[in-house]
């Protein structure tokens, strides 16, 4: 059966994905095509390519994807996303989607014609680093005569790619939204974050019903930026999935 994947970005809380990949797998639950918007852009392709979730994990954990240690020189961003490349390099050393052992969708942003961008062969790893090439902070990339930016400005939440090949789709957000407090609007980048938050929950909450399992993990107390919780919000990712899994076993509505 045809399972479809829709990863969300949220940035490193997009670590959840891999916990919830790790709970699928070790409950025989297989998903063939995958459709990741910025960071779950990322993780998908590592997942599709036939990395386990320990390793996609430690990668995330030794790449300072957020931090401002590679910088962009002469382009609008802190961080240039192709300073990157070699890292990813060395995980998918044929650079081409049609290297990958699952079905996988890229959501981008043509940040010259502001049209969606959805990538699915030919070059893999620029689409990848453009799908979480964060506005602001990242610079967008170069692909043929594009300039490519995270996909989450137009859809976080990326299922139509799946709903066209799928029988069934599970969907993981790992974006959510929660009231706040006033002091927790200090700086200039938690109200940018707050905003970005409210838009994607928004648009993403109303794609919600066409997924047969929905897995939201309780994330909102970690920041897009936050790489001092990994192993927290994988646990998370993990324990949500096997949580819900069970009780889909109890009632007989798992996928058969």
């Amino acid at each position: 059966m045809s399972i479809g994947l829709a990863l969300s970005g949220g940035g490193m809380k997009g670590i959840a994905h891999i916990g919830v990949i790790k709970a699928l797998e070790e409950n025989n639950i297989h998903p063939t095509h995958i459709s990741g918007s910025s960071m779950g852009a990322m993780v998908g392709a590592f997942y599709a390519a036939g990395y386990p979730p320990k390793e996609i994990l430690a990668f995330f954990k030794a790449v300072p994807l957020f931090y401002p240690t590679r910088y962009a020189f002469g382009k609008p961003g802190i961080i240039d996303p192709a300073n990157f490349y070699q890292d990813f390099k060395k995980y998918f050393p044929e650079d081409n989607f049609k290297a990958l052992q699952k079905k996988l969708f890229v959501t981008t942003v043509d940040m010259l014609t502001g049209n969606l961008k959805v990538f699915d062969k030919g070059e893999l790893i620029r689409p990848i680093l453009a799908s979480s090439a964060f506005p602001g902070i990242c610079s967008p990339v170069a692909i043929n005569d594009g300039l490519y930016a995270d996909g989450g400005i137009l859809d976080n939440f990326p299922i139509a790619p799946l709903k066209l090949n799928c029988k069934q789709i599970i969907g993981i957000y790992v974006s959510p939204i929660s009231d706040i407090k006033a002091d927790s609007l200090k700086y200039a980048v938690d109200l940018l974050e707050r905003a970005i938050r409210i838009n994607f929950s928004n648009a993403s909450s109303q794609k919600f019903s066409h997924c047969n399992l929905l897995l939201y993990p309780p994330l909102a107390k970690f920041g897009m930026f936050d790489k001092n919780h990994i192993d927290e919000i994988f646990n998370i990712g993990y324990d949500t999935a096997q949580n819900k899994i069970k009780q889909l076993k109890k009632s007989s509505l798992l996928f058969s």
